[in-house]
């Protein structure tokens, strides 16, 4: 491509094909590149070296026709340079391409051919030093790449690939491959996104049988492991360049189908070369030439960036449905809107010099040129004017695929890097003068350095750029093969995976964008060992199994699983309990007894109206204080008793509220202190009672000890005793307020935390002690004269207070939070009520509603 370089600067070179070469394309310029395309596939080993390579029969040759776009991507990329004046001016840059057919033999020849530089194959000599060569693009595969790079490195040649970077265990330390198509370890981080995106965890995966399939199994699939995907199988597929035993690889073919098909994975990752394609798609033939009955299933197809949705001409007619609904990733690229044109207005009459180009067209167009039919016969003649653009896909696609776009960049990066080279050694003057041209011929080995260094924006607007380790800084594409019922094929790009964004924005899909292989009846597909463990069960590992595969329990008693394939259930926090279903944690309700609701207005009531009542029933013994009925009972003793109880009765609400600290702290001591004294009142209104009736007897000396002095000292000590334990309880183990977390799992139980049981049963138990003698007492008693004795009365509410307190316990022991505050006032106010009753109500009736019985000598006369 000569199409701006002034006559002076032209070097005639003839065009040389070599016989026993046809698959050559030469360019003449003073710059020019070399470009190793894997169009060609040798499928018999039947080939030998005479003088120079040569093939026995060319039938023995399959035309990959979709990977001569890769040359028109480099002519098209070259033709735009030397069109642009501000790249490279006053040089040409050429071209030579040969066709590396897949083979290391072919690889190496041709290699060398591009260090030679000559009409004859003389290796380690330039014999035509007009020509330049810049570097050199290629190889597809990672083995051709290797090939090449075992000689390129010796020289020093540039060599930039555009497919996956081979295993480099022995290559030459300090040079590297420039690779024009994005990190793999970007595009493996991409795969297992978008498994985990679907939630696809059990994949079976397939692979090439070299050392890059190996690599990916030995060091990708680990990753894969640890972030939660197994696999139901790991296949190894044959390459197919070579064939050497056909009924081997029909029967390992067989087996592979057999093992997809017969899977429950439905997600198949798929890790090969360039035309990996070609060999998936003998998958379901093998399989009936080996008369293997075997259900096709649909799957979904994950395919890496170097498969290319290819077939050789013999495949044109077989079905590829399969495949339908595959996401693959492919080489970031975006439409170069002169391609197209330029693709349409090549023709085999006009490209005489493109020796690839009427063997593309037989392949592609399945007909032949009349200078090549020897006899008649009944194939199609190619007219040349056949169509492009009818190809199907699976042979040639007029968009640039992600490939060629690697070429594309290829072509401009060795571009910028020389023109780069060529101003900052020399300068503009003296390339204009001819004298960069030398330079370029000694010193090409530093072009290593403005390589690494390049960066510039081709003509799509993506930015082209290398990082340290010569690796291009770019993305990759999620596309989705479509592929209809009449066999046409289209990739829809659904996604993007880009290495520059951050956090979840690095890789982004539209499933919405999606079509699935009707086999799912176009819905996501699940590929699962095991169904989802919904919430509420967690996972329970089956043994001899993969993780993957398990068995699905509900969670135990109190605790939940709020998601799907849990491990293991987990405990609610403390404010939260286990629903019914045992999936969510619901916030807990405070549960205490308060004011506002039913139970505790019905008791604060009940205790207002009970103190109402003693109050009242105070002011009746106040008021009639110098009646006899008054006074025969004790009247001081009687207020105090009185007194007691208004208190008994108020105690009920240090009960009721939300606990705090204080009320903590006042409620049993005062409760326990108030009904000691009460309970003393009783006991020493019944002592008084007995000493009485002892002290009328003629010559008792027990009449000294009756009077105010031995009530109140009894009522002094009982109540002091009660106070003594209290403060101990106050002093050493003081109560706190405490929420209960665990009694009621609805509720956190908001309650008075005793601290001490021993110390509240202490209280209890002497005011037990109190009761039970005082009733003791009157019940010995109760036979006394009517007109001495309250002995019955006080027999009858010691009853009730003792079998109150002794029905408590064992209530009060089997209740929590509100429930056994309420437990403890109903008994404060039976017990309370019990002795206001028996003790206080027969004498108010007699005050206020038989006033005549309240005269000394109906008392006298125990009428009463």
């Amino acid at each position: 491509m000569m199409l701006k370089a002034s006559q002076d600067n032209l070097v005639q070179c003839k065009v040389y094909y070599p016989p026993s070469s046809p698959h050559k394309y030469h360019q003449p310029g003073r710059l020019f590149l070399g470009f190793l395309v894997s169009q060609t596939i040798i499928v018999s080993s039947e080939t030998a070296f005479t003088k120079e390579p040569k093939l026995s029969l060319i039938e023995e040759l399959a035309v990959l026709t979709k990977n001569y776009q890769h040359i028109l991507a480099l002519e098209f990329a070259i033709k735009e340079v030397n069109e642009d004046p501000q790249i490279l001016p006053n040089f040409t840059l050429g071209f030579q391409i040969y066709d590396s057919y897949f083979s290391a033999k072919w690889t190496f020849y041709s290699t060398m051919q591009f260090i030679s530089l000559s009409e004859r194959f003389v290796p380690n000599y330039r014999c035509n030093l007009q020509n330049t060569l810049s570097g050199v693009i290629g190889g597809l595969d990672p083995q051709i790449s290797l090939y090449m790079a075992t000689i390129l490195d010796l020289y020093k040649i540039p060599q930039l690939i555009y497919g996956c970077a081979p295993v480099m265990n022995n290559k030459t330390p300090g040079l590297f491959f420039y690779q024009m198509a994005p990190k793999e370890t970007i595009q493996n981080t991409g795969i297992l996104s978008l498994l985990l995106h679907f939630g696809w965890v059990w994949i079976g995966v397939l692979t090439v049988d070299d050392d890059n399939g190996e690599r990916f199994v030995d060091n990708v699939l680990p990753i894969f492991y640890e972030r939660g995907i197994c696999f139901a199988f790991i296949e190894t597929a044959p390459r197919i360049n070579l064939v050497t035993d056909v009924k081997y690889e029909l029967e390992r073919g067989a087996r592979i189908y057999n093992k997809i098909m017969g899977s429950n994975a439905n997600a198949l990752v798929v890790y090969g070369e360039s035309y990996f394609m070609v060999s998936l798609r003998w998958l379901p033939y093998v399989s009936e030439l080996e008369q293997v009955t075997t259900t096709l299933k649909g799957k979904v197809w994950i395919m890496t960036a170097e498969i290319e949705f290819v077939s050789l001409a013999f495949q044109r007619t077989w079905k590829s449905g399969m495949f339908h609904g595959a996401i693959a990733f492919t080489t970031h690229s975006d439409d170069l809107s002169e391609f197209p044109q330029f693709v349409e207005n090549k023709k085999p009459s006009n490209n005489k010099q493109d020796g690839f180009m009427r063997d593309f067209w037989q392949h592609a167009f399945d007909c032949l040129f009349p200078e090549t039919v020897l006899h008649e016969s009944d194939d199609k003649i190619c007219t040349e004017e056949e169509k492009l653009d009818s190809l199907p896909e699976a042979f040639f696609e007029m968009r640039m695929t992600g490939h060629s776009y690697s070429i594309y960049n290829a072509v401009y990066t060795v571009a910028y890097a020389l023109h780069a080279m060529s101003l900052s050694r020399l300068g503009p003057r003296a390339v204009v003068d001819g004298r960069g041209l030398k330079f370029l011929q000694q010193d090409l080995w530093v072009l290593h350095h403005y390589l690494r260094s390049v960066s510039f924006n081709n003509s799509a607007g993506d930015e082209v750029s290398f990082d340290q380790n010569g690796e291009l800084v770019a993305g990759f594409d999620v596309v989705n093969w479509v592929i209809s019922s009449n066999q046409s094929f289209a990739r829809v790009k659904v996604g993007t995976l880009d290495p520059k964004a951050v956090g979840d924005q690095a890789f982004t899909i539209n499933e919405n964008a999606i079509v699935w292989n009707t086999w799912f009846n176009e819905v996501q597909p699940i590929s699962r060992c095991q169904d989802i463990c919904y919430r509420g069960y967690r996972k329970k590992m089956k043994e001899g199994e993969p993780f993957c595969c398990y068995d699905c329990i509900s969670c135990p008693e109190g605790k939940v699983s709020d998601q799907e394939d849990m491990n293991d259930c987990y405990q609610c926090r403390d404010e939260y309990y286990p629903n019914i279903k045992q999936d969510l944690c619901i916030p807990r309700s405070i549960s205490y007894l308060s004011y506002q609701e039913p139970l505790g207005i019905s008791l604060s009531f009940s205790a207002v109206s009970l103190c109402l009542i003693t109050a009242l029933v105070l002011g009746i013994f106040i008021k009639h204080h110098t009646t006899p009925i008054v006074k025969a009972n004790n009247q001081d003793l009687s207020y105090t008793l009185l007194i007691s109880l208004l208190f008994c009765f108020l105690c009920t609400f240090l009960f009721i509220g939300q606990p705090q600290k204080m009320m903590c702290l006042l409620r049993q001591p005062a409760f326990g202190i108030v009904f000691s004294v009460a309970v003393s009142c009783v006991l020493a209104k019944t002592i008084t009672v007995v000493l009485a009736f002892m002290a009328t007897e003629p010559g008792s000396r027990i009449r000294k000890w009756v009077g105010k002095r031995l009530a109140n000292s009894i009522i002094f000590f009982c109540s002091l005793i009660q106070a003594g334990i209290c403060t101990v309880w106050l002093v050493f183990f003081p109560p706190f307020p405490n929420a209960d977390m665990h009694f009621i799992p609805e509720a956190i139980v908001l309650e008075c935390n005793e601290r001490s049981p021993v110390m509240f049963y202490c209280v209890l138990g002497y005011m037990g002690f109190l009761a039970l003698a005082s009733f003791t007492v009157a019940f010995l008693a109760r036979n006394l004269p009517d007109s001495f004795n309250e002995a019955k009365f006080i027999s009858f509410s010691m009853l009730v207070f003792c079998s109150v307190w002794i029905s408590f316990i064992p209530t009060y022991l089997s209740t929590k939070g509100k429930n056994m505050a309420a437990t403890e006032i109903f008994a404060i106010l039976v017990s309370s009520t019990g002795l206001l009753s028996f003790n206080f109500f027969p004498k108010c009736f007699i005050i206020l509603f038989r006033p005549e019985l309240n005269r000394k000598e109906h008392v006298l006369r125990g009428n009463l």
